[in-house]
C-alpha cells in the first residue's frame, strides 16, 4: 500500500541502537511500514527524550498528541512525534498513562511542548509534572477529562459551549437525531432516477414526479400601424444660460494667442502671400 507521505528512508539497526542505549526505559519497539515507534515507560520520558535528542540527533519535536483507549486500564497514550534534520529520519515515541498518573514534562528539552502539553490537558486531562503553565486552552476550568468522553457522567456524549444565559460554560449532551434519510451515493454526472420537487431543469417526466406547470406564453406584440409615431427632433436651446455660452471668462483668455494669429494671416485668402526669392550664390563664395 503506498503512502502520501514523502519517502523517508529506513536506518538499518536503529533499533537495536536504541535498546542498549535507552536500557529498561524501554517497552517495545515496533517497526511497521518503515517506521519505528518507541514505547517507554512513563516515569522516563524525560531521560529518554533527552538521549534522542542528544545523542541520536531529533532535534525538533514536531507534536505531542493524545489518544483515548477506554477499554485499557491506562486509557490514554501521550504520543511524541521527533525529527532529526541532519539524518532526515522521524521518529515515534508513546508513553501511557490515566487521569490520575501524571507524566514528566519535557518542556525543558523543547519550549514548543509548553503548549502542546497544554493541548492534551485540555482535550483528555492527562496531567504533566513539571509543566509551570498547565492551563485551559478552550474548556473550563473545573472540567474534568475530555469534552467528548463516552464516561461522562451525564448521559451519552456531552459539549461544552458558552451560555450567554448563564454567562459560564456549561455541558450539555450532544443532540444528534435526524430523520431517516435515503442515499443513493449516485454520482451527479450520471443524473438521478427521479425528479427533485423544483428542478426546473428536467427534461423527461419521471413516474411519481410531479406535473411541471408550463409557462405562460408571451403577451402578443401590436401591429405597426397601431405604434405611435415618432419624430427626431433635434436638441435646440433658447437661452445662453441653457448653452453654457457668454462672456469670455477674462481678457486674457479673450486674446488669440501667436499660433492662432498666424494661422489666420496664412488662411485668409485676402491677403496676398510673400513670396521669398532664392539669392544665388557667387562663384568666389
Amino acid at each position: 500500500m503506498t503512502h502520501s507521505a514523502p519517502l523517508i528512508k529506513p536506518i538499518d539497526g536503529l533499533a537495536d541502537e536504541l535498546r542498549a542505549a535507552l536500557g529498561a526505559a524501554v517497552l517495545d519497539i515496533v517497526d511497521a511500514v518503515d517506521e519505528l515507534t518507541v514505547l517507554v515507560a512513563r516515569e522516563a520520558i524525560a531521560d529518554v527524550m533527552a538521549t534522542l535528542r542528544d545523542r541520536f540527533a531529533y532535534q525538533q519535536l514536531m507534536e505531542i498528541a493524545g489518544v483515548d483507549y477506554p477499554d485499557r486500564t491506562e486509557r490514554f497514550e501521550v504520543v511524541y512525534h521527533l525529527l532529526s534534520v541532519t539524518k532526515n529520519h522521524r521518529l515515534r515515541v508513546k508513553v501511557s498513562t490515566d487521569e490520575e498518573r501524571a507524566v514528566p514534562t519535557v518542556t525543558h528539552l523543547w519550549p514548543v511542548a509548553g503548549w502542546l502539553e497544554r493541548e492534551v490537558f485540555d482535550l483528555y486531562g492527562v496531567l504533566f509534572s513539571g509543566n509551570a503553565d498547565l492551563r485551559r486552552i478552550l474548556t473550563d476550568y473545573g472540567f474534568r477529562g475530555h469534552p467528548f468522553r463516552k464516561d461522562f457522567p451525564l448521559t451519552g456524549y456531552v459539549e461544552l459551549r458558552y451560555s450567554d444565559e448563564a454567562k459560564r460554560v456549561v455541558y450539555e449532551p450532544v443532540k444528534l437525531a435526524q430523520d431517516f434519510r435515503s442515499f443513493d451515493f449516485m454520482s451527479p454526472w450520471e443524473g438521478a432516477q427521479y425528479v427533485l420537487p423544483g428542478d426546473e431543469k428536467a427534461t423527461a417526466q419521471a413516474p411519481g414526479a410531479p406535473t411541471p406547470v408550463p409557462a405562460s406564453p408571451p403577451p402578443p406584440s401590436a401591429p405597426a400601424s397601431a405604434r405611435p409615431a415618432t419624430v427626431d427632433r433635434p436638441k435646440t436651446t433658447d437661452t445662453p444660460a441653457q448653452t453654457g455660452a457668454g462672456e469670455p471668462a477674462n481678457a486674457q483668455a479673450a486674446k488669440p494667442s501667436r499660433s492662432r494669429k498666424a494661422a489666420t494671416a496664412e488662411d485668409d485668402p485676402a491677403k496676398p502671400r510673400a513670396t521669398r526669392t532664392r539669392k544665388p550664390k557667387g562663384e568666389g563664395e
